[in-house]
């Protein structure tokens, strides 16, 4: 086929191949109001916040004691009515509003609210599923979080587009508390990691794993993140996860590079990011080669390293262009680079979506900047006299958009 034929088959084959989102932080509808959606969880997104702070001359007490739709007016009106909405995040919100139908450019916050107001939660579900052309949706879930963790021990009919993945942050980040909690719970360990501890612990995380149907075992980790190392979160990691992982063919995965609180007073945007030590990761390759690792890393300067470390371990999958990286100009260039140097056994996206309504932008976003790298490389090797017919491109986009990644956490 032609060059133009050629890229207009594969934009049109990545637009309608419906994707696996590994990772976000949506929930199943039985979690009620647990699950963000509408304009003014759109505008209170903490990407937002910490943007619009960056204009508004207001101390943070008096945002942060303001009710949710006080908040999302002052973001509305400096974001976007007192400048043009040229932020990826921003740009994500007119995004929303042009797939959802709506005139992006009326610029009348009331209005926007009164026509998310005429929706109901499942039929809005549904409307945004569609949209972002998305098949499951991969959440994230802790046992530690109170609001969560009684849906989970109360039961209730699972929406099959959501799939779950057992968050164990604290098991990892703040041992000693979560010694205590884990002990409440019936589970017979200690601070010090005697006795029975290390066997308790994977009693949890096979109890949870089972309980929920995790896909998946995952953690968000500081960039000083290290292995092997004496610290509580390496021998929980070696003595525990592990060996759950061996026993239930879980993959552990790995976010690494964030660092929390940098600014406290934007509360959860206060965020920032550092550059890890992928050599952590590629020992935890070196050292268990019989468990799976799934890996993100936050720090543009990791991405390469990261890449040749998947090179080197069969059993380590990357994924993502995770929060910071998530912008147009960053995702083209990391997709570009894993394409090249580990070829389609990679998830170059996910959303990471905290509402409901970015499903439908984050992918209208990604999606062309996906289909273009893949475009070049085909170009690339007809030049060589290899032309891909439209079946193995099918093939391959279905690899990229979450085909690899379940044919990764199958391997025996």
């Amino acid at each position: 086929m032609s060059a133009n034929i050629l890229r207009t088959t594969v934009a049109e084959i990545v637009e309608k191949t419906p994707v696996f989102d590994i990772h976000t932080h949506l929930y199943d509808p039985a979690f009620g109001d647990m699950l963000l959606w509408g304009i003014d969880e759109l505008l209170t997104y903490h990407y937002l916040v910490s943007e619009a702070f960056r204009w508004m001359d207001m101390p943070y007490e008096k945002f942060w004691a303001a009710p949710k739709q006080q908040q999302a007016e002052w973001i509305w009106n400096e974001l976007f009515i007192k400048h043009s909405p040229v932020s990826e995040a921003c740009r994500g919100v007119v995004t929303v509003l042009n797939k959802l139908g709506i005139a992006a450019d009326r610029r009348d916050l009331p209005a926007l609210r009164r026509w998310f107001a005429q929706w109901k939660p499942a039929d809005y579900i549904n409307r945004c599923c569609e949209l972002a052309n998305v098949r499951k949706i991969g959440m994230t879930n802790s046992p530690f979080d109170d609001a969560e963790r009684p849906v989970w021990e109360k039961g209730f009919k699972r929406d099959p587009r959501f799939v779950a993945a057992l968050r164990i942050d604290p098991l990892l980040m703040d041992w000693p508390n979560a010694a205590k909690r884990l002990h409440g719970w019936g589970y017979t360990v200690s601070a010090d990691f005697s006795g029975q501890t290390f066997a308790e612990v994977r009693r949890f995380l096979g109890d949870w794993t089972k309980k929920i149907d995790a896909h998946y075992c995952m953690v968000s980790l500081p960039p000083e993140f290290a292995f092997p190392a004496k610290t509580d979160a390496a021998q929980i990691i070696e003595h525990a996860i592990m060996p759950h992982g061996r026993e239930h063919n879980q993959a552990f995965a790995l976010m690494i590079g964030v660092r929390r609180a940098v600014n406290p007073q934007l509360q959860l945007a206060g965020d920032s990011i550092g550059t890890a030590d992928v050599t952590a990761v590629e020992r935890l390759c070196a050292a268990f080669p019989g468990n799976k690792f799934l890996c993100t890393m936050l720090a543009r300067e990791n991405q390469h390293a990261l890449c040749i470390a998947a090179r080197k371990f069969r059993t380590l999958h990357v994924f993502g262009c995770w929060w910071f990286m998530n912008v147009p100009s960053i995702i083209e260039e990391i997709t570009r680079m894993r394409l090249e140097l580990i070829g389609l056994s990679c998830t170059p996206q996910h959303s990471d979506c905290r509402v409901l309504d970015q499903l439908t932008y984050k992918w209208a976003h990604s999606r062309p900047i996906i289909a273009k790298v893949l475009a070049d490389k085909y170009e690339d090797l007809a030049v060589g006299g290899w032309h891909p017919t439209r079946e193995e491109i099918q093939r391959d986009v279905q690899h990229l958009l979450g085909g690899a990644f379940e044919e990764f956490l199958a391997r025996n």
